[in-house]
């Protein structure tokens, strides 16, 4: 299977995600990058998955990914639109690498990948409110994944968290951080991957009023006491 049987894209493109894939599965035998090792299932669950949220973004938007792991969504979304300006962040140095090295094997441009934490970088001028667009793949609770995302979106910019089934007591857990970051949920879409029975839920949260300095708080606070 190919992304182009599932999407339509052009040759060119379907090639970059074939070197994506096997750079992915080459780099997995050395270091712990994803449990999905087969070929299909990479593609239907990461990369399929990764573009799902390509709808929400515009083109030339500014986006940055937070513990983008393996390079998702960022990557997959870089690839589907060039004019994207996206940033990578993941707190352990050997996905960077892997990341760079994708980056440079595609020959992507306007992408870099920083190795930091949410919490550090999320306090630094240089990135805070700089971007239209921030998003995450399964890294948080939805409180404590705010609170990493948020601090780095422009007022009138968008939170997009992509989540599995089940996310109402997430949603419910949240209110109190979505109203003390600035922000307002604006839609909920659930779907199912193409061809199978993988449920799916986006959640776009705009952020409609400037944040608290004090946010987000110190490396691994968020995690433990998310916002109530």
């Amino acid at each position: 299977m190919n992304v182009k049987d599932i999407i339509k894209i052009d040759q060119d493109k379907n090639n970059l995600f074939n070197t994506y894939k096997d750079l992915l599965i080459e780099w997995n035998k050395k270091i712990n990058l994803t449990a999905i090792t087969d070929e299909d299932e990479i593609i239907l669950k990461h990369f399929i998955d990764s573009i799902s949220i390509l709808k929400y973004i515009e083109k030339n938007q500014k986006i940055i990914d937070i513990g983008t792991g393996a390079g998702f969504p960022g990557i997959p979304l870089k690839i589907m639109d060039e004019t994207l300006d996206i940033t990578l962040v993941d707190s352990l140095n050997k996905r960077i690498n892997f990341l760079n090295n994708v980056i440079e094997s595609l020959g992507l441009n306007k992408i870099q990948a920083i190795h930091t934490r949410a919490e550090d970088i999320g306090r630094n001028n240089m990135y805070r409110e700089k971007y239209d667009v921030a998003t995450s793949r399964a890294v948080a609770n939805l409180s404590t994944l705010l609170e990493y995302l948020m601090p780095f979106v422009k007022v009138g910019g968008i939170c997009i968290c992509m989540k599995g089934p089940n996310i109402n007591e997430e949603l419910n857990s949240a209110k109190g951080a979505i109203k003390e970051l600035g922000g307002k949920i604006e839609k909920i879409d659930n779907f199912y991957l193409p061809n199978s029975e993988i449920e799916r839920n986006i959640i776009i949260i705009r952020k409609i009023g400037k944040i608290n300095f004090k946010y987000p708080r110190k490396a691994g606070i968020p995690a433990k006491d998310p916002i109530k």
